[in-house]
């Protein structure tokens, strides 16, 4: 008995997108003799395992295995919390088992959660075990010490023994809105910060977030699959109304408690916080509108802060993962939009210019600052999809990757990983060096995709967008042009032009069903310089017109048939794909329109009012960038195009509700098309059967809506 070949679609939901398997979640020691890594068995294995590498310097690398979630929990399945659930929604992890895990400041212990239960593994020890403490756990973190674990349970801030004795609240809800230690939801949804609570060096104190999410509006999502169950109620500050109203305290382990003082009134969100023994704690705070950010230092003894830097831009400010924060020797370490570029800042002085684009700090050390970056606008070269790891320091700039294509990499101890993503090869290569010359390799598990992308990444048009074109596997010219499918995420934090194989896979997929597809990002897109993200501000139809406009420039190189021109796209894309339908008919003849924002007015502050302002004070900008208005579709076209609408219906990041505004209007303008609801199924899309009939369909609904070559 022969086993049939597994499809594409079937491979790449069964491998969560070829991610099953592949090593993950850095952590190197101090000392460089340990890194700590998180990896499943196999390519299809969802529960993650806690590894790690030993680099003893007299002997040869090995892995070994620290934790497994299937002999910790004895084989039982494992249980969520649904603020666990809700955490991982925010990061968009669909794996389960060890999904995360927190160490001490020499990386010889490691916290973790399993089915809202407490873990420690000594890493060079190899064991594992719980500790008796109430749950459900979320974010369990060791003091830098070692000697203690802080954790919330129920909305309190707790700490206990790292054996397991005396746990206590440091700080507990005082109403069912409170909460101390997490991250309210646009921190963790828009500004890159996950975590609520932070240690000091010293392991006798800890800064910890306190959240009211009682001026928060309230929406509920119902399950229409399950009637009899209750909707969830959720706290979602939608453009224009009240966020959660987050302050900050030292809390010691003596039981101390002191509030940390800004103008919270003028700076409202609480973005980053730094706390090392290179200088005070250290907070970013931003304000509303986005154009103001404060770094103050803070005093944990009494709590007030004073301002170290503040940055003011006219149209909005970023914020960067590993910043702020100190040197060793007590500079302050920012990236800051600066004569059209993004640089590099140490103290006053800015250490790169515009042939660099600025996307993260990685590392800082006595020598010099590990950073991530893309070509800058004066780059010689464009680089085009490529992002590169750097060593930055007064007498200037290093490339640590060498090959084309997409890198990051985690350093300390003389060593470092580098994480290498290419357009030759599937998945990523994880090369350890140490003091620059290669250890080894981290094993990865990763399948390998039955499919190989085959990418021409280019640029179109005058203004250079860069762009990604596939074509059918075996096309020939003679073939003739071909439909064309345009496949962006195309706006802000999100770029899907990249010198990386897998990143194309599901394109290369489409491309094979007959298709030319071509990838475009466009303006708003990272990547390329500070005023090209922010064109889009009041103006994010901007992207279409990008879109349309590398669409043609390619037609003259590539054989497009602009006759029939289809788009798809999920979250920004589905948005992006909706607006091209109803707007430019004229260019895009079928969309598949996924999880869109269709009214503006129903997503949240942080990303909202970024872009497009206050909704009360701009209800023309809202309404113009909008896909439906309350009065209908919102400067839509006379022609009318097939549309293909999907959307989940537990998703509380985009809510169904904008999938039921644009098909109420749709219905409305006698305007057909197909919905299709998924049922349990968030903004991710990680169920199996889901993932792959959602490919199968997609297509079926292209070729249908675009016809035979006329």
């Amino acid at each position: 008995m022969t086993s049939q070949p597994i499809s594409f679609p079937r491979q790449h939901a069964r491998t969560m997108r070829f991610t099953l398997g592949a090593p993950r979640s850095f952590t190197v020691s101090p000392d460089g003799e340990r890194v700590a890594f998180l990896r499943s068995e196999s390519g299809t294995e969802r529960s993650g395992q806690l590894w790690v590498l030993d680099l003893p310097k007299d002997g040869a690398p090995r892995e070994r295995l620290v934790a497994d979630p299937e002999a910790l929990l004895g084989g039982s399945a494992e249980r969520l919390s649904a603020q666990e659930r809700a955490r991982r929604e925010r990061s968009r992890e669909g794996a389960s088992g060890i999904v995360g895990y927190a160490v001490d400041a020499a990386a010889e212990l490691a916290a973790f959660t399993l089915s809202g239960k407490v873990y420690v593994a000594g890493l060079r020890s190899g064991t594992a075990r719980a500790l008796p403490v109430p749950g459900p756990v979320i974010d369990p973190r060791p003091s830098p010490d070692g000697r203690h674990i802080a954790y919330v349970s129920k909305g309190a801030l707790r700490v206990v023994g790292a054996g397991g004795e005396g746990d206590r609240a440091l700080a507990e809800p005082e109403a069912d809105e409170v909460s101390y230690g997490l991250a309210e939801f646009v921190a963790a949804e828009e500004m890159q910060r996950s975590r609520g609570f932070w240690w000091s060096p010293e392991s006798d104190r800890l800064l910890v977030a306190r959240v009211d999410n009682s001026p928060v509006r309230r929406w509920w999502i119902a399950d229409p699959a399950h009637p009899e169950q209750r909707p969830a109620e959720i706290a979602y500050p939608a453009a224009g109304t009240p966020n959660a109203e987050v302050r900050l305290f030292v809390l010691g382990l003596d039981g101390t408690r002191t509030e940390v003082v800004w103008d919270r009134a003028g700076h409202p969100y609480l973005a980053q916080v730094h706390w090392s023994s290179a200088g005070a704690p250290l907070l970013l705070v931003q304000s509303r509108d986005q154009r103001s950010h404060l770094y103050l230092a803070v005093d944990p003894e009494t709590g007030r802060t004073r301002t170290v830097h503040a940055d003011e831009d006219p149209v909005w400010l970023e914020i960067y993962p590993g910043v702020p924060a100190w040197t060793p020797d007590g500079r302050l370490v920012r990236i800051a939009d600066e004569g059209g570029a993004r640089v590099l800042a140490v103290g006053d002085r800015p250490l790169t210019g515009a042939r660099l684009q600025l996307r993260s700090v990685l590392d800082i050390d006595e020598s010099d600052i590990l950073v991530s970056a893309t070509a800058g606008e004066e780059a010689t070269d464009p680089e085009i999809g490529e992002t590169h790891v750097y060593r930055v320091n007064e007498l200037g700039v290093e490339r640590v990757s060498k090959e084309p294509g997409v890198h990051t990499a985690v350093r300390a101890g003389g060593v470092t990983v580098l994480v290498s993503r290419t357009l030759e090869r599937s998945g990523a290569l994880v090369r350890v060096f140490r003091d620059g010359k290669p250890v080894t390799t981290v094993t990865s598990h990763a399948q390998e995709p039955v499919i190989s992308a085959r990418v021409r990444l280019t640029e179109g048009g005058a203004q250079r967008i860069p762009c990604a074109v596939l074509l059918p596997e075996g096309y020939q010219e003679s073939d003739g042009p071909l439909p064309v499918l345009m496949d962006p995420y195309g706006g802000p934090h999100g770029r899907r032009v990249a010198a990386s194989h897998d990143a194309h896979l599901t394109s290369q997929w489409f491309a094979d069903q007959g298709f030319a597809v071509v990838v475009a990002d466009g303006r708003g897109t990272p990547g390329r310089s500070p005023a090209w993200e922010k064109a889009v501000k009041n103006n994010l139809l901007l992207t279409v017109d990008d879109q349309i406009e590398a669409l043609h420039a390619l037609a003259d190189r590539f054989p497009l048939d602009l006759g029939r021109v289809a788009i798809r796209g999920w979250s920004f894309g589905g948005y992006l794909a909706a607006l091209a339908i109803t707007r430019r008919p004229d260019v895009f003849h079928a969309a598949v329109v996924g999880a869109p924002v269709t009214d503006q007015r129903l997503y949240d502050t942080h990303y909202t009012e970024r872009y497009l302002g206050d909704p009360a004070e701009q209800p023309e900008v809202y309404a113009h960038n909008s896909v439906v208005t309350d009065e209908g579709l919102s400067e839509a076209a006379e022609q009318v195009r097939p549309m293909m609408i999907v959307h989940g219906l537990a998703d509380d990041n985009v809510v169904f509700a904008h999938t039921l505004r644009l098909t109420s209007a749709l219905l409305a303008a006698g305007r057909p098309h197909e919905v299709l609801p998924l049922s349990g199924v968030t903004h991710m899309t990680p169920q199996e059967q889901v993932a792959e009939n959602l490919l199968l369909l997609q297509v079926d609904f292209l070729k249908r809506s675009l016809g035979p070559k006329g």
